[in-house]
């Protein structure tokens, strides 16, 4: 059997495996049997994002969790985030998530949390593909009253509410503050404009219409022209977009310019380290983040650490070190003293909280930093060994950084998911950044196309 998990859960078009309601059946009894791990009766929490195809398979793992004498809460539609958060506070085992974050409508994805709200280390995602594939546990089946049962839980909207609203400064609101916020006719589309309108905000809002088959179409994160165009005609101070499952948010000035996630993370990099709360004066980011950020921080004493691109990666570096702040240039930002993975409101109620308290513009926060140049090229290939392996490949780029002398840098790095080669080069000389990516560009595709 094929590897179900990917590096951020399992995702796939709906009613294709995996995707289909046999694996996600099995995927439930095998989650359901590997976080029975303490005694009396188990519950885990189902939640969902708005695509047609959730019912489908909440259902499904829904089955498969209480066949194996499992209780299930069900929550309905709501943002990633709130299911770690819910997974704790409901005293659960687990959680799952079924969305495929800023996918089309057809795609969906199924992701676990362990019962402290963290995504599963692979090696907790391998055990449950080996149970899987085993039929080790095929034999199992509580019978009679020792069968598991599903309960909704209706106040899960407001739990996490309150709990978002809790990461703001007790004294503090959003009066006088006007606000667009696209919802992505996704997870958050009900629960995002009400915490922001009970803090006091103007706001107005888009994407809030789901219908099952319009998440993330044409709107939200990955599509935040409509928000531009709106934060303009209602002269609104600040944008924000989530995406489908609203793990995380893009952000829009005034002026209705997209502020790079780069950007938003010098600016509350910064404002961490002035009030003494950026856990070793350091922030993690991927080696996608700007040079510029780099520099940027180290003038005002802050280290940025840099870890492969991917939330996932970037929490286990947290986790592992001790650092409460990350975050990546697609607008995932972790506030692990507020939750255990990217949240895109408790980072637009950050960002807003800082325009708030220091009267700055978003504008005037994101020049805290000054991007250098960057040239991002994707080459696609046939194959894709060990770049070191190929001699005149792994020559070109160490000779082509001793060019750069420390004024820029280069990555180059395979894409996970497509055939694809992406060389990534900065520094503050375009002309000559833009050389070395065409250069390097020619030379795979001499090798590897």
């Amino acid at each position: 059997m094929r590897k179900l998990f990917g590096t951020d859960g399992i995702r796939g078009v709906a009613n294709l495996e995996p995707m289909t309601s046999e694996t996600a059946m099995q995927l439930g009894r095998a989650a359901a049997h590997l976080f029975m791990r303490r005694a009396g009766r188990h519950q885990i929490v189902i939640g969902k994002d708005t695509r047609i195809s959730g019912y489908m398979l909440e259902s499904a793992l829904t089955a498969g969790i209480c066949s194996m004498g499992v209780d299930v809460l069900l929550v309905g539609p709501m943002p990633t985030p709130a299911i770690a958060f819910l997974t704790r506070s409901l005293r659960a085992d687990a959680g799952v998530v079924i969305s495929a974050s800023h996918n089309a409508y057809q795609d969906n994805g199924i992701k676990f949390f362990s019962k402290d709200g963290f995504k599963l280390p692979d090696e907790m995602e391998a055990r449950i593909e080996e149970l899987i594939v085993s039929n080790e546990i095929s034999h199992l089946r509580p019978t009679a009253d020792l069968i598991g049962k599903a309960f909704r839980i209706d106040d899960a909207e407001g739990r996490y509410i309150e709990f978002a609203k809790r990461s703001l400064p007790k004294d503090l609101d959003f009066q006088g503050i006007k606000l667009v916020v696209d919802c992505a006719n996704g997870a958050a589309y009900k629960l995002a404009p009400k915490v922001l309108r009970e803090l006091g905000a103007k706001v107005e809002v888009i994407g809030n219409e789901p219908n099952g088959m319009n998440i993330n179409a044409g709107c939200g994160a990955v599509h935040p022209e409509q928000l531009q165009e709106a934060v303009r005609r209602h002269q609104a101070d600040i944008g924000i977009a989530l995406d489908g499952d609203a793990d995380r948010a893009i952000f829009v000035c005034e002026q209705g310019t997209i502020i790079d996630g780069d950007h938003v993370m010098a600016a509350l990099g910064l404002d961490l380290h002035q009030n003494g709360l950026l856990a070793k004066q350091t922030m993690v980011g991927t080696v996608m983040s700007n040079f510029g950020l780099e520099l940027s921080m180290a003038k005002a004493g802050i280290t940025l650490l840099r870890t492969p691109v991917g939330d996932r990666y970037l929490l286990e570096r947290m986790l592992a070190d001790g650092y409460n702040f990350g975050g990546e240039q697609s607008g995932h930002f972790i506030f692990l003293d507020h939750n255990t993975t990217g949240d895109g409101l408790i980072s637009a109620l950050q960002m807003i909280s800082l325009m708030k308290r220091s009267g700055k513009s978003l504008s005037e926060l994101a020049s805290a930093m000054s991007a250098v140049p960057q040239i991002l090229l994707n080459v696609t290939v046939k194959q894709k060994p060990n770049l070191e392996s190929v001699p005149d490949i792994d020559r070109a780029i160490r000779e082509s950084e001793r060019r750069l002398n420390g004024s820029g840098r280069i990555v180059v790095r395979y894409s996970g998911t497509e055939p694809l080669l992406r060389i990534m080069v900065e520094g503050e000389r375009a002309a000559e950044i833009k050389e070395v990516a065409e250069d390097l560009a020619r030379l795979v595709r001499r090798h590897l196309c």
